[in-house]
């Protein structure tokens, strides 16, 4: 099953850390990353930076384009009442198919703020006891997944999100 999560850090860096071990378990076949992108906001910035990754061309191509209109839609519109409201309306149409909803895309706008980053991860068939091994000890908390609720609830007994 392909799950698409997102995870908010503590500090503007922790997502690139998360990045770099959710790689690692790619490399050990305890997960398939289908992409991720980072997004890390520096206190005293005016707007986060983004990294997405697309190590092939074929995948790059398609994720490339929603993490480019999620995460500007969502970072790098103003934040001025119906503007920022306007913009999650529309991307919500793009990726409402893809069970990203726009009452997801609302909480994960308020979530990750200034001092903060998140990691956003499309995966498939992954071994959660033994990826969630790896990112014990992280501060993280779960802002967002498509997974049913018991997946969820393994999810954050398995990564211990808040």
């Amino acid at each position: 099953m392909t799950a698409f999560t997102v995870w908010k850090f503590d500090s503007p860096g922790g997502a690139e850390g998360a990045a770099s071990i959710l790689k690692g378990c790619e490399a050990d076949g305890l997960v398939k990353v289908l992409d991720h992108a980072v997004v890390s906001w520096p206190e005293g910035d005016s707007h986060p930076t983004t990294k997405q990754s697309h190590e092939e061309t074929w995948r790059g191509t398609g994720w490339g384009a929603l993490w480019g209109v999620l995460l500007g839609a969502l970072f790098f519109v103003p934040v001025i009442g119906g503007v920022a409201g306007a913009a999650i309306g529309a991307i919500s149409k793009v990726t409402q198919d893809s069970g990203i909803t726009k009452e997801q895309l609302h909480k994960i706008r308020t979530e990750v703020t200034p001092g903060t980053s998140a990691l956003f991860a499309v995966t498939e068939n992954g071994n959660l006891d033994r990826v969630g091994e790896r990112f014990h000890g992280m501060h993280s908390k779960l802002i967002d997944t498509n997974l049913t609720e018991g997946e969820r609830e393994i999810l954050l007994e398995t990564f211990g999100g808040k």
